[in-house]
């Protein structure tokens, strides 16, 4: 038996370039991605590997609140022993915690447990936790506002060549309403009847203008109209769904299933959107279950590579979303293949970072 005892606990920051593609232009992105790698090592010898990405700043933050916090908590325990973990860390952090840094940190612990759990099984995660399918739809996601109407035609129709069924672009926060709705009757009559149209607000609508809006986008055949308000307009949100029949969904940018609670307790936009570096894997697992018991499926935030996994292993997964920020990262990238990705079998989540990123790209 592999001795599963958690030796060590190390974290890496990685600041890499963008890829050099015309197709993350027109986002405030940087000058390069940031991440933050955690691994876990077991006296056996298995490492499992999480890690965190954002936008933002904050990641030597949540780093000084795993150096503080977490990994003293860990070392010495069994890596298998994910959910015990889980739990101590919750309650531990409970005073100041319960989401934002304390959770972010968690949940790059939570990922790396993960993997080294299924490399000691010898099993992807989506095997390990009861496969249910091998490939699932991808829509392609980063038409972004920054680039104006025909830069995010000129990307989904990137996408609808390359076999993508659906696509989504973005509304809000430019100032223009009636560009806005111009936006959205120009893409759908670029793409044809055919492409599922996916509206993005990122938070930047009050419910009145939000359900005004959609009103005016109804003969466009939207597919669904993403975080129209703040995470906590809980009401708004509701408002938001009773008042128009476009799909409202929206989730990630809340953390873990507690935070969701109130999409479960009132069941009114049928698609969430849990983000894995906000709960971990161990979460959003348990998320999938509570929106499968009130009839909702789920459609993680980002990261593929890492969301196939789960999708793969339950019966309400439907969507996962590319925006090309991370196939250049790992040694063998989670491709997709006309417009669907399929989960691979390596052990774990099957991810490993490139040796040159891992080089090059480290920061002190």
């Amino acid at each position: 038996m592999t001795d599963m005892t958690i030796a060590a606990v190390r974290t890496t920051f990685l600041k890499v370039p963008w890829p050099d593609t015309p197709w993350l232009k027109g986002h405030a992105f940087g000058d390069a991605r940031n991440l933050l790698v955690l691994e876990v090592e077991t006296k056996g010898g298995i490492v499992g590997m999480g890690y965190l990405f954002s936008f933002r700043p904050g990641l030597r933050t949540i780093d000084a609140c795993l150096k503080e916090t977490i990994i003293p908590r860990v070392i010495g325990k069994d890596a298998t022993a994910v959910e015990a973990i889980w739990n101590d860390i919750w309650k531990a952090t409970t005073t100041f915690g319960r989401g934002g840094i304390a959770t972010m940190a968690q949940s790059a612990l939570d990922i790396a447990l993960w993997d080294a759990v299924g490399k000691r099984a010898n099993l992807p995660l989506h095997r390990l936790w009861g496969h249910f399918r091998p490939q699932l739809p991808v829509y392609g996601s980063g038409c972004f506002r920054g680039s104006g109407g025909d830069g995010m035609i000129a990307k989904a129709l990137y996408y609808k060549e390359r076999g993508y069924t659906a696509i989504k672009m973005q509304m809000a926060h430019t100032n223009d309403l009636r560009g806005d709705v111009d936006n959205v009757r120009r893409m759908r009559e670029a793409l044809g009847p055919d492409m599922h149209i996916m509206i993005d607000i990122n938070m930047g609508w009050t419910a009145d203008v939000a359900i005004n809006q959609g009103r005016k986008i109804l003969d466009y055949d939207v597919y669904w109209l993403e975080e129209p308000v703040p995470p906590d307009d809980f009401k708004g949100y509701m408002r938001v769904a009773e008042a128009l029949p476009i799909r409202i969904v929206g989730g990630e940018t809340h953390f873990t299933r507690f935070d969701l609670r109130p999409f479960f307790d009132n069941p009114a936009c049928p698609i969430l959107q849990p983000d894995p570096m906000r709960g971990g894997f161990t979460d959003l697992r348990k998320t999938a279950v509570l929106a499968d018991t009130a009839g909702l499926t789920i459609a993680p935030h980002l990261f593929p590579e890492l969301n196939v996994q789960l999708l793969a292993s339950i019966p309400n997964g439907i969507w996962i979303e590319d925006m090309g920020l991370s196939e250049d990262l790992f040694v063998d990238p989670v491709k997709v293949v006309k417009g669907m990705i399929t989960a691979p079998e390596r052990p774990g989540h099957g991810l490993a970072f490139k040796s040159e990123i891992l080089r090059d790209c480290k920061v002190a």
